[in-house]
């Protein structure tokens, strides 16, 4: 009997045992952001939901290993949370959580310093919080800290993925300042990944280093990416320079003078033609629009349904002759082609309506019907015209 108490004392105590983790605290999100400002430390946030393989993954894989429970339990403050139930789905929202697990480190003031997606192994995940683990991240917000000119890279370069998307001139900054610690030293992928991510104009600082590191750029990429890369940079210059921003209009004479030397006639062609169907619109010049998109589209299987929509769309709305309205109604229908919806239904009927074929304007506006009360869509735009039709 004694044997057999002992046996399940030790087959508990090993389960026990088995399921020591990080420590994650149970209190209220604003809590622990409050225990984070006084105590100067990072929230490690698992945001996670109950249905995620992944998450279950990271909980019984990962965050029992040694060295990870005892690095994380050290350095931040723990907590997992459900973004589905709770108050799961306001901080989902706050921090724009989309998919799981998504791992987040947050300061006392409610700043993500670093940001992670996904099932990773011991060492990624390790590295990760010793990335966030930063002392610098603790003290001030990350912001505050780069205004004073902290030049640590590894805090620079959290502000870099961190911002990319979010905040594309903040982390730009913070990618001139850690390039510019680069001097001399060799560039990894992740830095060459910068320097083209963040060029905009030749007057950056990293087209500078552009130019004059393009051997150490070579060995990462082809010269033939190179130079087309270099060349739509100086494009984009002389578009941005052709452009009257007050009232819309291009100076053509002086675009076509200085992009034909750098991409040669056809693409500087195409280039203006792309220019002038994202500008035109926005201005009311509708007839330079007509113009433009014949030209651009006129192979159309190049292009996504999307922007062939875009543009039969604009047609059947702001353009009266026919031929052009057919030409918009081949893209439509190429779009239709690579798949039904209601939007591209709804405009290929339109068009048909307004090139006198009614029977197939009939024909499409109710399969535009169908459609949006099929997947829950408004569909009084495609109701309004199958009435029109059918007086």
């Amino acid at each position: 009997m004694k044997n057999i108490k002992y046996l399940l004392f030790l087959f508990l105590s090993l389960q026990v045992f088995s399921q020591e983790s990080i420590n994650f605290s149970n209190k209220p999100f604003a809590e622990l952001l409050a225990q984070a400002k006084k105590e100067k430390k990072i929230i490690f946030l698992d945001a996670y939901a109950s249905w995620c393989g992944p998450c279950k993954l990271l909980e019984k894989n990962i965050f029992p290993k040694p060295a990870v429970k005892d690095f994380f339990n050290k350095t931040f403050i723990n907590t997992h949370i459900d973004m589905e139930k709770g108050e799961g789905p306001e901080i989902a929202r706050k921090y724009m959580i989309h998919s799981y697990p998504s791992l987040l480190f947050i300061n006392g003031d409610g700043e993500v310093i670093q940001k992670a997606l996904g099932y990773m192994d011991e060492e990624s995940f390790l590295e990760l919080g010793k990335q966030a683990g930063n002392p610098l991240n603790a003290e001030q917000s990350p912001k505050a800290l780069f205004e004073k000119g902290e030049s640590d890279p590894e805090f620079l370069e959290t502000i870099i993925k961190n911002n990319a998307n979010s905040d594309y001139e903040f982390a730009k900054k913070a990618a001139e300042r850690y390039l510019s610690l680069k001097n001399g030293k060799d560039l990894s992928k992740d830095d060459i990944s910068y320097i083209l991510y963040f060029i905009k104009s030749v007057k950056d600082p990293n087209y500078k280093i552009f130019i004059n590191r393009k051997e150490d750029i070579l060995k990462f990429i082809p010269l033939e990416t190179y130079t087309q890369f270099d060349q739509q940079i100086k494009l984009s210059e002389v578009l941005e320079t052709a452009v009257n921003l007050n009232d819309g209009t291009i100076n053509e004479d002086y675009y076509f003078k200085n992009a034909i030397p750098i991409v040669g006639k056809i693409e500087a062609e195409n280039a203006l033609n792309r220019l002038k169907i994202m500008l035109y619109p926005q201005t009311g010049n509708f007839v330079g629009y007509e113009k433009a998109a014949l030209e651009y589209y006129k192979e159309p299987d190049n292009f996504q349904a999307s922007e062939l929509d875009k543009a039969a769309w604009i047609f059947s709305q702001n353009i009266t002759n026919k031929d052009s309205l057919n030409q918009a109604k081949i893209w439509a229908e190429k779009s239709v082609m690579k798949g039904e919806n209601a939007d591209n239904t709804y405009i290929l009927a339109t068009l048909y309506q307004k090139t006198g074929d009614l029977e197939k304007a009939k024909s499409f506006a109710k399969m535009s019907l169908d459609i949006s009360k099929q997947s829950g869509k408004d569909s009084s735009l495609a109701d309004a015209l199958l009435n029109e039709l059918n007086k």
